[in-house]
């Protein structure tokens, strides 16, 4: 599982607070104790800062990179530039979050990570909007591989997220997300599908259970990589429990390491 640690993002008071402050000290000990809950990557996202956003994405790059011993960051923004100026100074690969089939997003995003070992989200939208059925996301999904594979983007580095939207809304929304996965998975070799998953349970209370119930009902289907809080224990418990009963874990190596490291206490 591709986990992305998701806190370090404007969008939260305290980290805006930071970023603003510049408060370089409090940005590393989120990246860290992401790092150490078991994140695979860093989201770096300054989005609401308009004018600001591509400067204080750099420094969200070089401290967290400073801190983690060199941790890749999720290059979280739909602005070219500011994903331009932050991977001046990513060491090693990053990941994009990411291009859509949003003609000029798409034709914005692509020269930066065309030919690049890069790892991109490939999120299902275009400019008709945001797709509702299994259908219309595979439809987008497939035009968006095949792009991507046609500019020397490797299959295994494309992480297509299928899109999550809240089943408050419409109720066939998280059945509609998961078919699409299950269908993506089995129908291009070697792609990943990945969501940030919390948007399932928006406007509804007692989030948390929605999304972890969500999280182990998409790993069935395939799922494979994740946008969350890593902080979130029972979440990760979860993730390694579901990953040992598909089998994904081998000899579940992974859920003896967690237990002898006490995560289940």
């Amino acid at each position: 599982m591709f986990i992305v640690g998701e806190l370090i993002n404007a969008s939260r008071k305290s980290i805006r607070a930071a970023i603003e402050a510049q408060d370089k000290a409090a940005i590393q000990k989120v990246a860290v104790d992401q790092l150490e809950a078991g994140a695979n990557y860093i989201d770096v996202n300054a989005g609401i800062f308009v004018g600001k956003e591509a400067d204080y994405l750099k420094w969200l790059v070089e401290i967290v990179q400073e801190a983690t011993n060199g941790a890749p960051c999720c290059i979280d923004s739909p602005d070219p530039k500011a994903i331009e100026k932050a991977l001046s100074v990513h060491k090693g690969i990053a990941m994009i979050n990411s291009i859509s089939l949003e003609k000029d997003r798409y034709a914005a995003l692509l020269p930066l990570i065309a030919g690049t070992d890069h790892k991109v989200v490939a999120l299902c939208m275009s400019d008709e909007g945001m797709p509702e059925t299994t259908d219309a996301r595979m439809a987008i999904a497939d035009k968006l591989i095949n792009g991507l594979v046609q500019n020397n983007i490797p299959i295994e580095n494309i992480f297509v997220d299928a899109l999550v939207q809240p089943v408050s809304t419409k109720d066939t929304f998280g059945v509609e997300f998961l078919e699409a996965v299950e269908k993506i998975m089995t129908t291009y070799q070697g792609v990943h599908t990945m969501c940030g998953l919390s948007n399932i349970s928006y406007g509804l209370p007692i989030r948390k259970v929605l999304n972890q119930s969500f999280a182990v009902m998409a790993i069935d289907r395939g799922l494979d990589g994740l946008i969350i809080n890593p902080l979130d224990k029972q979440m990760m418990i979860n993730i390694i429990a579901a990953e040992t009963i598909a089998g994904r874990d081998s000899y579940c190596a992974n859920y003896l390491v967690a237990y002898r490291a006490g995560k289940f206490e």
